[in-house]
């Protein structure tokens, strides 16, 4: 998994460097945030994890482009991988004492129809509307699924006349998984071939606002509103997910005359039915709630 991570990050700064060079204006940030409650869905409610980032955003003459990607690594309680030994001529699997890793890569491009088309798009309080088409990415290294998740999405974005930003968009995702881990149901390895879900819709939200306090903070964040995909690999049922991830952010910087530059702040993740697993029945760790500390370091 740390070969992994080393190749999604290398390839994450090939693609900020070739986005930087061919666009008219860039933001490029390091972040890392902790947090002692994540949750996983058919396991712990008190995973310690810590998180780095890497995150471009960048404008050229017809759209933005917003590229970011993920290091999340976890404490024990969210195991690695296993050891299986044999107890009595039957083979018992011991979760490992080192925690799980992952990587998870977003890339995000909204072409601005009003610069296409040349025409004001504009209405009530939305001031323009594009079109956004990316990926999601990921690869775990956990002990009871090891996710590969591949999604594609697409759809319509509106954005918001407000100080800031504010964009929302009604995307439709084309998803598929090939987990290869370890059941602790069965003591035994699976893997399984890539799985498509149905296609589905997302109405996702992003925004930075300020906070007229007068001071320099800033409310930041996501919410994805996603619909049931229709039966997972094991037959089950999926749910609907909410996932709401939101910052107060302090602009450090402007003590030393540098705004924008290095911010701090805290942060709250409200994530139900996490990937589709149902909470109910049992399934706590499929309901996250998770307070959390963040800096980043804009270049």
């Amino acid at each position: 998994m740390q070969s992994l991570s080393r190749i999604a990050l290398a390839a994450s700064l090939a693609v900020v460097s070739m986005a930087s060079q061919a666009a008219d204006w860039s933001d490029t940030s390091i972040g890392y945030r902790y947090g002692s409650k994540f949750a996983e869905p058919f396991g712990s409610t008190e995973i310690h994890k810590n998180i780095f980032n890497l995150t471009h955003v960048s404008g050229y003459s017809y759209g933005t482009n917003f590229f970011n990607v993920d290091l999340l690594m976890s404490d024990k309680s969210d195991p690695s991988g296993v050891t299986v030994s044999d107890v009595n001529g039957e083979r018992v699997a011991t979760p490992s004492h080192t925690g799980a890793q992952e990587a998870y890569v977003v890339y995000r491009h909204t072409l601005d129809l009003a610069k296409v088309t040349g025409k004001d798009l504009s209405f009530s309080v939305v001031k323009n509307i594009g079109l956004t088409a990316g990926f999601d990415w990921n690869a775990k290294n956990d002990v009871g699924y090891n996710s590969r998740k591949r999604m594609l999405v697409a759809g319509p974005t509106f954005m918001f006349d407000v100080p800031g930003f504010l964009n929302v968009s009604l995307l439709q995702l084309w998803e598929s998984n090939a987990p290869s881990g370890y059941s602790s149901f069965s003591n035994d390895s699976f893997a399984k071939p890539r799985y498509s879900y149905d296609a589905h819709p997302m109405l996702t939200a992003a925004w930075s606002i300020p906070v007229p306090v007068g001071l320099p903070i800033s409310f930041e964040g996501f919410a994805n509103f996603i619909v049931a995909k229709g039966k997972n690999e094991f037959g089950n049922q999926t749910a609907p997910e909410t996932n709401i991830d939101m910052q107060l952010m302090y602009d450090v910087g402007t003590l030393w005359n540098t705004p924008k530059k290095f911010k701090v702040g805290f942060e709250y993740q409200y994530w139900k039915n996490k990937f589709g697993n149902s909470y109910k029945g049992g399934n706590d760790g499929a309901f996250a709630k998770t307070p959390m500390i963040r800096a980043e370091y804009h270049f």
